[in-house]
């Protein structure tokens, strides 16, 4: 087991879902009650060929498999009048669209969270904490408008989020969703190569703490939750690593690169937080759509 204060152990030998396990029906239910006004805003950055992603990783592949054309062209007969479309979609787990990393994404050693076998995870999925294991979250949750609080429209590139920083902008408890926003999604419009030059994150520091408030989510609009240098990887040491801190060490799923604006702009620092990843059977993360309730 490491070293580090961890939630191994803490929900039973054959744990899977770590701090979820914190969204019982009475927190729930509490969470439901910060949603005042009923809008409805996606968390979601768009899927298309000009979304945002890190180099090296495909854009996602939207095609049409049935369109308007071919039954034009009578190849696709239905019947009397009737016509259709449909399409197909591929897209990568990780790096390129709005998605949560599954608990058997990364890793340090031969186990995965809660002493799991890293063994348990093949080439054709992982057998044990897929990304199938975290069912729906619905939470209250939280945003940490960073850029807000220091009056700039993004953070730079080399910028780490301080435990201070986040406890200035708010506070989460157990159970809570924590949504940090660095801005850094906005760059991508004006530069893609700036996009992929650096991405300012959590500081290790500000991952511990957030850890020490048990919150059930880190959800963030960069690529990692934690920063990335010009090569697109983490600078820490391992020890120091977001997502062995969060992911592997306490449970904590971890949703990246969502679109935060319209929420930074409405005002509001609790509000629902409403996600459900794709049940992907062994899956090490999923695309997905998170809600924000007002």
């Amino acid at each position: 087991m490491v070293a580090e204060p961890n939630n191994w152990g803490r929900f039973g030998p054959d744990d899977q879902r770590g701090t979820l396990n914190l969204l019982g029906g009475d927190r729930v239910l509490a969470a439901l009650g910060h949603a005042v006004t009923g809008r409805v805003l996606s968390l979601s950055a768009p899927i298309g060929r000009g979304a945002p992603r890190l180099r090296g990783r495909p854009a996602p592949q939207h095609y049409m498999s049935i369109d308007g054309a071919d039954f034009a062209a009578g190849t696709r007969p239905v019947g009397a009048g009737l016509r259709m479309a449909d399409d197909a979609l591929i897209v990568s787990a990780h790096g390129t669209t709005t998605h949560m990393d599954a608990l058997c994404h990364m890793w340090s050693g031969e186990e995965l969270y809660n002493g799991h076998p890293a063994a348990q995870v093949h080439s054709y999925g992982a057998r044990r904490c897929g990304i199938e294991q975290v069912g729906g979250v619905v939470a209250k949750g939280v945003l940490f408008d960073v850029p807000r609080l220091l009056g700039v429209g993004h953070l730079p590139a080399a910028h780490r989020v301080s435990a201070e920083e986040l406890a200035a902008c708010g506070e989460v408890g157990p159970g809570d969703v924590a949504v940090v926003r660095t801005g850094w999604p906005l760059v991508w419009g004006r530069s893609p190569e700036e996009y992929r030059s650096g991405q300012p994150g959590l500081s290790a520091e500000a991952g511990r703490w957030l850890a020490g408030r048990d919150v059930a989510v880190v959800a963030a609009d960069n690529a990692a939750v934690g920063g990335l240098n010009a090569r697109q990887l983490a600078d820490e040491a391992l020890e120091d690593d977001l997502h062995l801190i969060l992911l592997h060490r306490h449970g904590i799923h971890l949703a990246e690169m969502l679109w935060l604006e319209e929420l930074a702009a409405a005002g509001r620092t609790e509000f629902v937080f409403v996600a459900a990843p794709l049940r992907i059977v062994g899956g090490t993360g999923s695309a997905l759509n998170p809600l924000a309730i007002l």
